[in-house]
């Protein structure tokens, strides 16, 4: 029989992986003498094989936990099921992988309809333990049994509007008994039987549902957004209750370490007086900031400070802890590594650098790479005219405009269509996942800084608004400050002050601080892979250097042909009927090349710039058959049109069969190089490289041309110019041949867009949005591979491409310019396969810059912790 379950007291040493990072943070502070409640977890090796078995407790896991709840009646002096004073418990769920708000738990196990009226004598106290009961019914009716939250909601509601309050805490004790009571009814009804009676049932039945909960479809989405696997499990926590509802000397809240929006060191957190701690991040009452504790509850709110100092102190990270206060006594819940913002990330790592608490390399591995894109986030304009019609808590940074949705099924259809939408809700839950992925930000009437809105919203790096009072809501529509709104009605928020604003509002990119510069100077120390951008334009260039970019590792020229003054000449090109007259055209075309490539030159100056020669298909400059303006274009466009054009006459196949095309353009970047070489002083450091290749001869053949070619423009110009001749690797051929195509290549660049497309057999523009989508939902698939490396399959073909061409000619530079040049798991494996640069979009260079960094340092061991759960 396996060993399924641990007390904390003896789980200190136990693997985080079977603890859960809740059950290993508990663990953790009862080493270290902190105040916790006492309690046990059932490891998620449990809840794997629950899972594994359809729904079956592994052998002996009852009998464990039956030893476990006598140990902890015998450290309580309490009895489970006791009718006088009975002991009572919580189930929490906790993976090792922390998912706040995804799965489930149960507060006040051990309650029934006889001991809560016991349990109220026994106190004193019998508004606390009606309160108590009334929750357990209503948790467990959802949680367990399925029940919709709202009909309980809804029952809160009425009983209160007949009693003529506002808020739960006005309802005394004669109310709550009847509210348990209207509870029961509603769990009958829904179930068809009374609500369970017996102790042991209930906690039984409680872990089960806490292990199901793992594959709701809200943990599932969010496994999937966050790149989590599916078969890690849950623990289950068995842990004392102490009470926050107990009256005026008890509270409940959640505390963070350190500002978890900007970083200061400061505490940062909310707390309710006469609560449990599901009021808090539920929404179901609006908080009041950490800092009236002092003021309410100073003895227990000493001994949290001093409690979290030492908790920082000894986990090297910022905490992010839930509290209760029972009758002046304090208890800590949880204690994980807090969730926090790009912004409060960078700060926080850089001052506990600082601080000398962890070391500059240390400080490096734990910023995620995929939050610095918050950074880049727009801002609202400063010199904007705004309309701000309400403010609320600015729960996540950054601005947001889009159309009004009400739903998250709404949010998720229209942001899948393209659309830019906000997210409009009374409150979020966990359900909403699948639409704050998609929407652009979130606004909320309810909830508080520790809210699910605004916890998720920070970790996805959306912008937030959440407790906006103005905000009303009714079904299709959105009530705010008296202004009314509709589903499709244009609203921006501003995640950084709270306010709400009417209408669309001009957006503009945020300035980097100075612990993001801070954070990616020590980065770019530590790795060893270059960073390029993907860029087309002087401008792009002009960004990429801003952002770190240390060359281009693929301009299109394509994208230059696509310009108004340019297309026409373009197609001139394309409809000649002879070679004397297209290259007439060309010849009008190459001052427009030449220009574009002095642009890019001089804002990459000293710094190398990989220019792709021409790469699509000539009818992709034509305009549609219809279309046509002449009828000699009509044939043309005919004459031009082939069955699977990505598989036609494209790349370098189409420089053999036009060589006067890329003759053009080798002539435009000498001319542009040596110009700009006159002007600055400073010659480019200029890469040619020749696209779609997959036979050795093609390149032998388009080097010897490019050679020509550049050789004569230098004689003619009396001038010098350093440059290389090289291929975009995007077919599997390509990759197995890779060693007789080195030796015609002073370069290779994997262009895995189309190498994955070529490899897969998947034509991205079908893939996505139709059975991709489907591949994801259901498994097929862990990751869009259009995103992130498929390294068993397109990662294998690089791999034997690196070995065989640096087998051939081992200093020829290898590098990569897809987009996955910008994604973190991509960037590692390129770092693995040993390339030299990797090459993305300008606004994801800070990002591979990081990612490489991180690389460098997991290959020495040195990697981010996570802690609790």
């Amino acid at each position: 029989m396996g060993h399924y379950v641990y007390a904390y007291a003896d789980a200190a040493d136990v693997r985080r992986e079977l603890l859960g990072g809740k059950g290993a943070g508990l663990a953790q502070m009862t080493a270290l003498d902190i105040p916790v409640p006492a309690g046990f977890v059932v490891t998620t090796e449990a809840c794997v094989e629950y899972m594994r078995t359809g729904g079956t407790l592994p052998d002996g896991v009852e009998e464990e936990i039956d030893e476990h709840m006598a140990r902890l009646e015998a450290e309580t002096g309490k009895r489970f099921g006791d009718p006088g004073d009975p002991l009572l418990v919580s189930v929490r769920s906790g993976a090792a992988v922390s998912m706040p708000g995804m799965m489930d738990t149960i507060l006040n196990l051990g309650l029934n309809s006889e001991t809560a009226a016991a349990l109220g004598t026994a106190t004193g106290n019998p508004r606390f333990a009606a309160d108590a009961y009334r929750r357990l019914v209503q948790m467990y009716g959802e949680v367990v049994e399925g029940i919709d939250g709202q009909r309980f909601e809804q029952e809160i509601a009425r009983l209160k509007g007949d009693r003529g309050v506002r808020n739960d805490v006005e309802l005394d004790a004669g109310d709550l008994v009847e509210l348990a009571g209207r509870f029961e009814s509603i769990y009958v009804d829904a179930t068809g039987r009374p609500f369970p009676q017996d102790p042991r049932d209930q906690l039984l039945r409680a872990i089960r549902a806490v292990f199901d909960s793992w594959d709701t479809p809200r943990a599932q989405v969010y496994r999937r957004a966050n790149g989590i696997p599916d078969d890690l499990g849950t623990a289950a926590n068995v842990v004392q209750m102490v009470f926050g509802n107990k009256g005026t000397t008890s509270g409940t809240g959640v505390a963070f370490t350190r500002d978890s929006s900007t970083g200061e060191p400061r505490l940062f957190g909310e707390f309710l007086v006469n609560a449990q701690g599901e009021d808090v991040v539920s929404g179901a009452r609006t908080p009041q900031p950490i800092e009236r504790m002092a003021e309410l509850l100073p003895g227990a709110f000493a001994e949290l400070v001093e409690t979290l100092q030492r908790l920082e102190r000894h986990f090297r990270e910022m905490q992010d802890i839930e509290f209760t206060v029972e009758e002046g006594k304090l208890y800590l819940l949880q204690t994980r590594t807090g969730k926090r913002t790009a912004r409060a990330a960078l700060r926080i790592a850089v001052d506990m650098a600082g601080e000398g608490l962890i070391s500059r390399e240390e400080a490096v591995a734990r910023i995620d790479p995929g939050q610095l894109d918050q950074l880049l986030h727009p801002m609202i304009d400063p010199g904007a005219k705004i309309e701000v019609i309400a403010e609320g808590l600015n729960a996540s940074p950054g601005a947001a405009t889009g159309l009004v949705v009400f739903d998250a099924d709404t949010a998720e259809e229209r942001g899948r269509a393209g659309e830019d939408v906000l997210l409009v809700r009374w409150e979020t839950t966990p359900d909403d996942i699948h639409g704050l992925i998609w929407a652009r930000g979130v606004l909320t009437a309810h909830g508080g800084m520790t809210s699910h809105a605004a916890v998720v919203a920070r970790g996805m790096g959306k912008p937030a608004v959440t407790g906006c009072d103005a905000l009303s809501l009714e079904p299709g529509q959105a009530t705010i400050a008296g202004r009314v709104f509709r589903e499709g009605d244009s609203l921006t928020i501003d995640g950084s002050t709270g306010r709400v604003i009417r209408g669309d509002v001009p957006l503009v990119p945020p300035e980097m601080d100075e612990n993001f510069e801070t954070v990616l100077a020590w980065a770019d120390g530590l790795r060893h892979l270059r960073v390029r951008a993907n860029a087309d334009t002087p401008e792009d260039a002009t960004k990429a250097r801003e952002l770190g970019a240390e060359g281009i590792g693929l301009c299109r020229t394509e994208h230059m042909f696509m310009a108004g003054e340019r297309l026409p000449l373009v197609r001139q090109m394309i409809m000649a009927g002879s070679e004397d007259e297209r290259r007439r055209a060309l010849d009008r075309l190459l001052p427009f090349q030449q220009a574009d490539f002095e642009g890019i030159f001089e804002a990459m100056a000293g710094l190398p710039v990989t220019i792709r020669l021409l790469d699509p298909p000539l009818h992709e400059f034509l305009p549609p058959l219809d279309e046509a303006e002449t009828p000699e274009m009509a044939q043309r466009i005919r004459s031009l049109r082939e069955a699977n054009p990505m598989l036609g006459t494209r790349g370098c196949r189409l420089g053999l069969l036009y060589p006067e095309i890329y003759e053009m353009q080798v002539r435009a970047i000498v001319r542009a190089g040596l110009a700009v070489a006159a002007r600055s002083g400073s010659a480019p450091l200029v890469e040619i490289m020749h696209p779609l290749v997959g036979f050795a001869e093609e390149l032998r053949r388009l080097r010897e041309l490019t050679l020509d070619t550049a050789a004569a423009e230098l004689e003619q110009a009396g001038g010098e110019l350093d440059y290389r001749v090289g291929t975009m690797i995007e077919l599997p051929r390509a990759c197995v041949r890779a060693d007789e195509i080195a030796e015609s290549a002073d370069f290779l660049s994997f262009g895995t867009n189309d190498l994955t497309q070529t490899t897969l057999g998947f034509s991205r523009d079908d893939a996505e949005g139709k059975f991709l989508t489907r591949y994801l939902d259901d498994r097929v698939l862990d990751t869009n591979p259009f995103e992130t490396l498929d390294t068993a399959g397109v990662g294998d073909l690089m791999r034997i491409g690196v070995e065989r061409a640096r087998a051939t000619k081992p200093d020829v530079k290898l590098g990569i310019c897809g987009e996955h040049g910008g994604d973190p798991r991509s960037v590692a494996f390129c770092h693995q396969l040993g390339l030299d640069y990797v090459s993305c979009s300008p606004y994801r260079i800070p990002l591979a810059r990081l990612a490489a960094a991180q690389a460098a340092l997991a290959e020495r061991g040195v990697v981010a912790v996570a802690v609790g759960g």
